[in-house]
């Protein structure tokens, strides 16, 4: 009797708590279960949007690769293009080509009278055909005299409605493409003398007012320019002053007064880095403006930060036995740190660098200040000729009201994706590749 009076209020919290304990771990596990949902549906949700925004990038841009062409028979008569007989190429690069061009879409639509329509048939093609006729004949100065077809560079009208930008169906009045020029495509197609062809042009152009014309060489040169120049006078820099800081300098006020500056210069806004080269290397160094050299200048000092934080992580990650064992062996403490730590926190150095590149291969603010939205045709041919960047152009792009320039601001928006994704690619690969675990 007494044992029985005992054991029962043992028994009986016992119960109350373990029942307490598991009510708790079941919260806790449920809690830990809609925490992990939420993370779920938050990386879906965000690849989602940006796969939303991949898919109208690539939907309204893929039509940019391809451009209309049209074919005529051109005849090249020597009394328009040479007159004189002599093969001068001052003489063929003065000639009016323009007139072959009539001549042979009259001879294509003969039934076209009245100056309004003949006008209307003359743009069918663009107005840098020409320029396109003019090339073929200095290249080869034997087509005087003889009659090909050749393929012609569309208009960027006719070019969006082949490319079905333009509504056919849609009144005339609230189309740029009239019912006689549909007519017009309609026989071209017929005969098949309308065609399209990759998007050469795109690739090998520098920037120009007609879209069909517009391409994005020059910025790719500019870009090409200016992140070599970039390259090669911040990456010294920044591994010199890394290797400073994390293994020489001594510990004080001045080297946490340049740690806490060199942080926060990794977050300034980089319009600030424009203003500055504005400032100091236009207006006081002269140095030209709207050229691959004072953008590398001005991404230099936006890239320096990075570069260098990334740089003492590298280094703070090489074990001290490296060290240590170095100074045992007889090197001395420059030689322990170029010939063994240096080696060692090198792909991760590296991999700074190519993510501080791929930063400044997007921007597009800094430039602007220091004048690299200038219109520029040409392709340059040195670090001091005036240039344009990719960022920049698709700047200037998207200010185009031309439907043309919708899907060429689309194309260039996917070859820059395709530079940063390359570029960070790599950085993974060659870290991958060459990091050591200790």
């Amino acid at each position: 009797m007494n044992k029985q009076t005992f054991d029962a209020p043992v028994e009986a919290p016992a119960r109350r708590t373990i029942d307490t304990v598991n009510a708790g771990l079941q919260r806790r596990y449920a809690a830990e279960k809609r925490f992990r949902l939420l993370g779920v549906g938050a990386v879906i949700l965000g690849l989602l949007f940006v796969a939303i925004l991949f898919l109208d990038i690539v939907g309204k841009g893929y039509t940019a690769f391809q451009q209309t062409y049209i074919q005529l028979p051109i005849r090249f008569d020597p009394e328009v293009i040479d007159p004189t007989g002599t093969r001068a190429p001052d003489t063929l690069s003065g000639a009016d080509y323009r007139k072959l061009v009539r001549a042979a879409l009259q001879a294509r639509f003969p039934e076209v009278s009245g100056r309004r329509n003949k006008r209307a048939l003359y743009r069918l093609l663009s107005p840098g055909v020409p320029q396109q006729l003019r090339e073929r004949v200095l290249a080869d100065p034997g087509l005087i005299g003889s009659e090909s077809d050749v393929w012609l560079l569309a208009d960027d009208d006719i070019d969006m409605l082949v490319k079905g930008h333009i509504d056919r169906a849609a009144p005339e009045s609230e189309r740029r493409v009239k019912d006689r020029t549909l007519a017009w495509v309609d026989t071209l197609v017929a005969d098949n003398r309308l065609e399209k062809k990759f998007n050469t042009t795109f690739f090998s152009q520098g920037a120009s007012r007609e879209p069909e014309l517009a391409g994005i060489a020059g910025a790719l040169m500019g870009s090409l320019y200016t992140l070599a120049l970039t390259l090669l006078f911040s990456f010294p820099i920044a591994v010199g002053v890394a290797l400073y800081l994390e293994e020489f300098a001594p510990k004080n006020r001045w080297t946490d007064l340049i740690e806490v500056n060199i942080n926060n210069l990794a977050a300034v806004p980089s319009i600030v880095f424009g203003l500055l080269g504005l400032a100091v290397f236009i207006n006081f160094f002269g140095v030209p403006r709207s050229t691959p050299l004072i953008g590398a200048l001005v991404l230099t000092l936006m890239t320096l930060p990075t570069i260098i934080i990334a740089g003492r992580a590298a280094l703070t990650s090489v074990p001290p036995s490296i060290r240590e064992a170095a100074l045992g062996v007889g090197a001395s403490p420059l030689q322990a740190r170029l010939h063994h730590v240096l080696p060692a926190a090198m792909p991760g150095m590296l991999t700074g660098t190519i993510i501080g590149m791929a930063r400044a291969l997007g921007e597009t603010a800094p430039l602007l200040m220091i004048g690299m939205v200038a219109f520029i045709v040409d392709l340059p041919r040195e670090v001091t000729d005036p240039a344009t960047v990719l960022p920049v152009q698709i700047y200037l792009w998207a200010d185009s009201p031309e439907r043309g320039f919708v899907e060429r601001t689309s194309a260039a928006i996917m070859v820059l994706l395709g530079f940063l994704i390359v570029m960070n690619l790599t950085a993974v690969l060659l870290r991958q590749k060459f990091e050591r675990r200790w």
